[in-house]
């Protein structure tokens, strides 16, 4: 039997992939599409387990991809839960600064987000802090009423239901893991552990295995993905009053992680956290998971060392806190004093994909490379669930251009 053939084979069934494979159907409603996710449901990895919240887009540096994605992808994203009734809640946040030599970053932050458009932000004093959250405590801060919360395998979901209903041609397959790409002169067979599917062209986009897909595809690229577990509390019954809605810290400049905060879910909960340590297994959720291949792999990068060089005491405070439930009670009462051990109690984990080049440094914005007939994902991190919808009208666009689709 010859293989089912596609105009399009998007492999990963991540937000940002059934996000691209739904704005190319959009905007080319007869293109067959097919989307292979190799869990037996899609989100499963980053879009499932990441905190919920929809960002505003403040943090990022103005110009950059993130920057323009994550306020247009916010706007977007919110219009598509409005218009598709996905729960969501645009409860605001405020960003706190707890000591002085916070506040010339703090300002930063602020200045940032005045240049990416993100609207109605404002600088707050101690005061405002508590009239916006009463248990909280700080010197300065800044109010950012367009944060909101959403449960992102919801939207992902609904991007599965419109690709099936909207497009006959285009369908989304799970348990299709895929294992080699072999190229001929005109098409690509993507050959799976089930059966093989033909593709004029190709975009991967695997999140936490996305260098070894690209890599499987033939490109040649010298930074690899690294991934970092963050750690999440949840707030108890008896805590979950001290909390109203989202308060963040001020993120520290040396590093692309927010810090520890407090996010009201949409479920109801209230989470605390994550840290951020290295992981022995790029899917490894549980503190002791090991992967002799991953682990194997990260070590014969020169630029897994030299980023552990650089940050080794940033690491070693992380691994502690990891294990330790009254240092994770220390850092979030930084902003929340009157906590307590019975405030909190152990909640679930979720593993960051990083891009780190050989130099050990960390690859910050989103990277999208082409080669030949394939478009290659390498580096979609935060807020890449917020910009999901825009970064779909991005690789559209791409695809446009490389692809010849008119």
């Amino acid at each position: 039997m010859p293989n089912e053939q596609y105009d399009i084979i998007v492999v990963g069934g991540g937000i940002v992939g059934l996000a691209t494979a739904y704005k190319i159907n959009l905007k080319y409603p007869d293109k067959k599409i097919l989307v292979l996710e190799k869990e037996s449901k899609v989100a499963a990895h980053q879009t499932g387990r990441n905190s919920g919240v929809i960002h505003s887009g403040i943090y990022y540096k103005p110009g950059s991809y993130k920057a323009k994605n994550c306020v247009d992808g916010r706007r977007e994203l919110v219009a598509f839960a409005k218009e598709h009734n996905i729960k969501h809640d645009i409860c605001g946040k405020i960003i706190v600064a707890t000591k002085q030599s916070e506040l010339d970053h703090m300002h930063k932050v602020f200045n940032n987000g005045l240049q990416n458009g993100v609207e109605g932000i404002e600088l707050i004093n101690a005061n405002q802090i508590k009239e916006i959250e009463p248990y909280c405590t700080g010197i300065e801060g800044i109010w950012v009423p367009c944060t909101g919360i959403i449960n992102y395998a919801d939207v992902a979901e609904k991007y599965v239901e419109l690709i099936s209903a909207l497009f006959k041609n285009s369908k989304v397959l799970t348990s299709y893991e895929v294992i080699a790409f072999e190229k001929h002169t005109d098409y690509t067979t993507v050959v799976t552990n089930k059966e093989n599917f033909d593709a004029k062209y190709i975009i991967t986009c695997g999140g936490l295995q996305s260098d070894r897909l690209a890599r499987k595809e033939g490109v040649k690229t010298d930074a690899e993905i690294v991934g970092f577990r963050g750690d999440y509390y949840d707030l108890t019954e008896e805590g979950k009053y001290k909390v109203k809605n989202l308060i963040y810290p001020v993120p520290n400049p040396k590093y692309p992680f927010l810090g520890v905060h407090f996010t009201r879910m949409i479920n109801g909960d209230t989470e605390c956290g994550p840290n951020a340590v290295f992981v022995f297994k790029r899917e490894g959720y549980g503190k002791t998971d090991f992967s002799l291949k991953d682990t194997a792999e990260a070590f014969a990068f020169g630029g897994t060392w030299k980023f552990f060089f650089d940050n080794w005491r940033f690491g070693l405070d992380e691994y502690r806190r990891a294990f330790s439930k009254k240092l994770f009670l220390q850092r979030l009462q930084a902003l929340i004093p009157s906590l307590e051990m019975k405030d909190i109690k152990p909640g679930r984990a979720g593993v960051r994909a990083m891009l780190l080049s050989q130099e050990g440094k960390m690859v910050d914005d989103f990277k999208i490379e082409h080669q030949g007939n394939a478009l290659h994902i390498l580096n979609a991190p935060s807020p890449a669930a917020t910009a999901s919808l825009a970064i779909g009208t991005e690789v559209q666009k791409m695809a446009t251009q490389y692809f010849s689709l008119d």
